[in-house]
């Protein structure tokens, strides 16, 4: 355990992870469709006018705690196919919603330490939003993860 974090955060590469991550997202975003997809590519937008680094920043606060359960997913993908003759986005993208509440996992702690009751609310009022996006990016992550896995 830990070969995919070490390797994820070590000093040559977590730049690179975080741009990565980056485009990853702005892909996920592009991609939605009808009138979720307008307002989640809306907000989004002004949420990068308002601060064109914004995701970079945030990859790079939750990068660490991310790492740790993706870790955690890969050595069960190693235990259940040792031999890799699935690839580990295919093996992801069949559990990709116990993947996305385990990395959503990271931000509801976040959230459960905050002290701001409108964060909270509204947080709560995305969480199943975000755990629907975030299953369908699974995919793309576990494609992510096989580049820095080898």
């Amino acid at each position: 355990m830990g070969t995919l974090k070490d390797t994820i955060l070590s000093d040559a590469n977590k730049p690179t992870v975080i741009k990565d991550c980056a485009l990853l997202v702005d892909a996920e975003v592009a991609s939605k469709k009808g009138m979720t997809g307008m307002m989640i590519k809306s907000s989004y937008k002004m949420f990068k006018a308002i601060k064109p680094t914004i995701v970079e920043q945030a990859v790079g606060v939750l990068l660490d705690d991310f790492a740790q359960k993706l870790d955690e997913q890969y050595d069960a993908y190693l235990s259940a196919v040792p031999d890799k003759s699935q690839a580990f986005d295919q093996w992801a993208t069949a559990r990709d919603k116990e993947i996305a509440d385990q990395l959503l996992g990271v931000t509801d702690n976040i959230i459960n330490r905050s002290d701001k009751n409108a964060i909270k609310k509204i947080y709560s009022g995305l969480r199943g939003i975000a755990e629907k996006n975030v299953a369908a990016a699974v995919p793309a992550v576990g494609k992510l993860v096989m580049k820095y896995a080898g």
